[in-house]
Formats: C-alpha cells, structure tokens, sequence
C-alpha cells in the first residue's frame, strides 16, 4: 500500500472515495506535466472495499470503472499517477481504436457541457471549446477537447457523484490506440487531475492510496480522500518542489540480501525516483541495471538462458525454474 497526501490536512469527516481495480491488458509506461501538492494524511475508514481478481503476470497495468454522463455511460480507465488528464474516447472520435466500452456520446448525456475557449486553455478551430493534447513517454499521444459533466465511482463509493472536467478523446497513436482500456485515469498534480479538481471542491482529503494484490493474486483497491495508516506502514520523503512526479530518494537496491555496488547518487537525476503507476515496468540507470541484471544472473546459474518472448527486445529470460 502506497498513501500521498498533506500532512497539515485533516478529513476525517469528509468520506473517502473507494474504486476496486481490475487488470487489464500490457502497455507501457506514460507521464505528463503537473503540478506539485500532495503529501502524506491521515482520516476516515472507507466505507467499502471490493476484492478483486486476476493475474499481474498475464496483465500490464491496472483499470478502475469510472461512470460519466447522465444517465452514467461506463468507462474502464488506465489508474496513472504519472500523468494529470482523464478522458475516454468521444463518439466523434476519427482515430479511435476499439475499446472495451463504447464511446462517450455528450449528445446522450443530460447534463453534459462543452468547456468554452478561454485565456486559460487551448482552443479548437473555431474558438469554441478547450482542448487538450499529450504524448507520453512510450509516444503514443492523445488529443480531443474538455467537457464537463457528471463523473460518479461506482456502488463501493460513499462519495456522492461531482461534476469534473475530463477529455474527450478525437484522436490516439500508439499503444493508446491498441490498448483494451478505453483511456486514463490521470492521477498526478495539475489543474485537470481529477484529484485536484475533488480536493478543490472540498470532497475529499488531499491524498489517495492504492494498494495491489501482487503477482499471483492481482486485483486491489484505491481510495481517492484521506484514509488511517496501517500500523506497520513504512514513509519516505518525496520532495514536490524538485519534480511535478511523484518521487522518492532511492538510495539501495538488494538481491539475495546484498546490496548493489553501485553510487547512490545515480539515482539523484532530475525527477529522482518516480513512482508512475501507469507505467508497466521497473526502469534503472543503465549502471543500475547491469548490476542488477550481473546480481541476479549469477544467483541462477543453474538456468537456461533463453529468448525473451518478444523479438524486439533482448529480455533477459531463463527457463527451468518451474512456476
């Protein structure tokens, strides 16, 4: 379990906002502007909590059902702390690949709006309507225009349903194209992050908290709004001026028990360690990894080296170890 939030905000009485996850299918790693808040807090028990099933090693990255429009029109979104815009894939979209739920139609919802052209935003053609556009790290990119409507969490939530502005996508590339998802959950600091705009509204407490079931179990929880520290849970510092990412000092990583003969200060790059939930894998300084990969090898010697499962990569893979 992983908690972010201000210390100098309490919200016990505000309710905490529960989304079970459900994995889906692989993709890769995806950051975006933002801006800096959120620390660490404490408050209210959740009201519910979904278990839920599936398998990390058959799966790339994690889903939580958003519900948008009135009546609600259901969506299943990528949980990315890595990047600030939600959106799903509009029904006027041109460059739209085939999701798992049908497109956003705005003409379906009662109580939909586009949000206008202002100083504060970008515009489409015509001047007529805000626009957003990202690429991410892996290149794929997302473009469309902001609206606004009617955004609820599903049954397990005690947070009633709060007007947000999100995305409505009329374009995709890359691995946003071909994903199974129907498009993202945007996490991070920044004036269109669905958790700034809740903790703006005074909805919720300045934090969420995600918790995943791990390799062989899968599944979890997120909470959006504060929520009581397991007794054994374990800080860390992460410094909001340095990076708009969340990130932490990394200084030591172990394999069978000893540490890597490497400086920390590798570590200590511009954002220092980001902690991106929509990003699939681990990824180190290329000293790092050596030493990791070195440290690793030589504890599984009495294994095959083989090919990875995908040809465009040199995967380090070894076979012979059973489940």
């Amino acid at each position: 379990a992983a908690a972010a939030g201000s210390p100098d905000r309490t919200a016990a009485s505000r309710p905490p906002l529960v989304l079970p996850l459900t994995l889906s299918y692989p993709n890769a790693s995806r950051v975006a502007s933002s801006r800096s808040r959120r620390g660490l807090a404490e408050g209210g028990h959740p009201s519910a909590r979904m278990r839920l099933h599936d398998d990390l090693l058959t799966n790339g990255y994690y889903t939580t059902r958003l519900y948008i429009g009135t009546p609600p029109q259901e969506f299943a979104l990528i949980v990315d702390s890595g990047s600030t815009v939600t959106y799903v894939p509009c029904a006027s979209c041109e460059q739209c690949g085939n999701h798992q739920d049908p497109r956003f139609q705005p003409d379906l919802s009662s109580t939909y709006s586009p949000v206008k052209c202002n100083v504060d935003c970008n515009c489409n053609s015509d001047k007529s309507q805000c626009t957003y556009e990202r690429q991410y790290a892996e290149m794929s990119s997302s473009s469309g225009v902001l609206g606004e409507d009617i955004v609820s969490f599903g049954t397990e939530s005690e947070l009633k349903p709060q007007r947000a502005v999100f995305g409505c996508e009329n374009s995709e590339t890359g691995d946003l194209f071909s994903q199974h998802a129907d498009g993202i959950m945007g996490l991070g600091r920044g004036q269109l992050s669905i958790m700034d705009q809740l903790v703006d509204k005074g909805v919720i407490g300045d934090s969420f908290s995600m918790c995943y079931g791990g390799m062989d179990i899968g599944g979890g929880a997120m909470v959006l709004g504060a929520m009581p520290a397991p007794p054994d849970m374990v800080y860390t510092h992460s410094n909001a001026v340095r990076s708009p990412y969340y990130n932490i000092e990394l200084k030591e990583i172990h394999v069978a028990g000893k540490p890597l003969r490497v400086d920390p200060r590798i570590f200590d790059g511009k954002h220092g360690t980001v902690l991106d939930s929509g990003t699939t894998y681990a990824y180190l300084p290329e000293q790092a990894f050596v030493a990791f990969k070195d440290a690793v090898t030589s504890k599984v010697h009495p294994l095959k080296k083989i090919r990875g499962p995908d040809p465009n990569y040199k995967d380090i893979c070894f076979a012979g170890a059973g489940r």
